[in-house]
């Protein structure tokens, strides 16, 4: 959540000429508009994943594509099925930085993050701290891992905020085209 996920792979797929999909807009269309919180809402987490996966199991199915899945696509073990179809990237971004994002724009449609009072960023950082520390394992099953602090020192950048998504999404393009057929034959 928060990680830039969507700009990023927004950024991919035009420098790729691929289509773009968010596998959570996949499923708002599948649930007739119903926003992610409000799925949340009514079903649960659940009920949420179960459609998450049958959106990966769909979106897997289309060639030259970039998909931005939710940060918790990675739990489900038959997600990595349909993940696998093609290039899974890790976007790591400190909690810190995380929860100053989410913050800045608001829990409201985060629905494992919103919160009805209270400090919004501390509890942001708790909530995510405790998700990451549950998706390590998960998240280290990617093919590739673009840490935020490390493409920061390689660029000479003080804070990861100061790295664009372009650079971002151009540290992800040299990865997968210089790792491409390694990925394919694992």
């Amino acid at each position: 959540m928060g990680s830039g996920k969507t700009t990023v792979g927004k950024i991919l797929s035009e420098s790729l000429s691929y289509l773009f999909n968010d596998s959570d807009d996949y499923v708002e269309e599948a649930m007739g508009g119903t926003s992610v919180a409000q799925i949340f809402k009514q079903g649960g987490e659940s009920f949420f994943r179960e459609y998450e996966t049958e959106a990966l199991q769909k979106l897997s199915m289309m060639p030259r594509q970039v998909v931005a899945t939710g940060g918790g696509a990675v739990i489900r073990p038959i997600n990595w099925k349909y993940m696998r179809q093609g290039i899974t990237v890790f976007l790591d971004v400190p909690v810190d930085v995380l929860a100053s994002r989410i913050n800045a724009v608001g829990t409201h449609t985060r629905p494992l993050l919103h919160f009805d009072s209270g400090d919004a960023y501390t509890k942001a950082f708790m909530r995510l701290l405790t998700l990451s520390k549950k998706r390590s394992e998960a998240y280290a099953k990617a093919d590739a891992t673009v840490s935020l602090l490390t493409l920061a020192a390689s660029l000479q950048l003080e804070d990861v905020l100061d790295i664009t998504p372009i650079a971002i999404a151009t540290d992800v393009f040299f990865f997968s085209f210089s790792n491409l057929s390694r990925v394919k034959n694992m």
